[in-house]
Order: structure tokens, then C-alpha cells, then sequence
């Protein structure tokens, strides 16, 4: 992934870095570009970016721009085929009850998925989830298992 830091400036050579402090007739010499006296021409000083001595900050002071649609994400708890297989008999509902009780959900969930990974041998069973994958639909229509996808 491209990011700020690793770019990198191709077009013109870099600047060779400032040498400070040698000397009067270098024109960095003495305070060494650090102006007189105060917290920024000693030693240890830190600069907290950002900060604007008593001014409100720049970054609180421009506006939010853009939209983001993670708080409105819902996230499923999602169990594979072969799991439902191992866990159920014939006969059994699957949903997101059963699944609490046997152990395959913790906590509050907000919804279920079926994926396809695994086979399933049962004949009779009812799948209540909130989605199924691509693969795990194929798998269910062909071994003739009901399914209901709620919203």
C-alpha cells in the first residue's frame, strides 16, 4: 500500500542536510539556526505538532469532509458447512440460538452467515441465517436442504 512515508522524490536530487554549529563564518554557527534564548534553542526541546500555544489547533479548526459507513456496518457471525454438519442432527433447526447453546457463537450476535467450507451429509435440516455464501447455496440446494435468509 502506497502511504505518505513511503513515497519518495524521483524527480530532483536531495539536498545535501544542514550543518550547524562550525564556526561564526558558516552562517550557522553560534545559535546554530535556533534564534536566542527560550525552550526552542535548549537542548531536549520538543515541538508538539499541532499545538499553537493557546490558539485553537489548525486541524480543529477545518471541517469534517467526507462519509464513512462503518458505524453502520452489521457484523455477522459466520460458520461454515462442515461445522453445521458435525454439530446438528437430522431434523434440527440451525439458527442463531442453536448455535449459542452448542457453542459456536459467544455473546450478543447481529446476525448469521453460511459459508461454503465443509460438506453436509444431513438430510433434514432447516438453516435460519441472515446470509449465505455463494458456495454454501449451491451446497444446500443440491443436497436438498431447506434454507431461510432473514433480514
Amino acid at each position: 500500500m502506497v502511504s505518505l512515508d513511503t513515497l519518495k522524490n524521483t524527480t530532483r536530487p536531495s539536498k545535501p542536510r544542514k550543518r550547524v554549529g562550525r564556526g561564526i563564518g558558516s552562517k550557522h554557527g553560534k545559535t546554530c539556526g535556533r534564534g536566542e534564548k527560550g525552550a526552542g534553542s535548549r537542548s531536549g526541546y520538543k515541538r508538539r505538532y499541532g499545538k499553537e500555544g493557546g490558539n485553537m489547533p489548525l486541524f480543529m479548526k477545518t471541517p469534517i469532509r467526507g462519509f464513512s459507513n462503518a458505524s453502520f456496518r452489521i457484523e455477522l457471525d459466520s460458520v461454515n458447512l462442515g461445522q453445521i454438519d458435525a454439530a446438528f442432527k437430522d431434523g434440527e433447526v440451525v439458527n442463531i440460538q442453536t448455535l449459542q447453546e452448542r457453542g459456536f457463537i459467544t455473546g450478543r450476535s447481529k446476525g448469521l452467515k453460511i459459508l461454503g467450507n465443509g460438506d453436509i451429509t444431513k438430510k433434514k435440516l432447516k438453516i435460519e441465517a441472515n446470509a449465505i455464501s455463494k458456495g454454501a447455496r449451491e451446497k444446500l440446494t443440491l443436497a436438498k436442504i431447506t434454507f431461510e435468509i432473514k433480514e
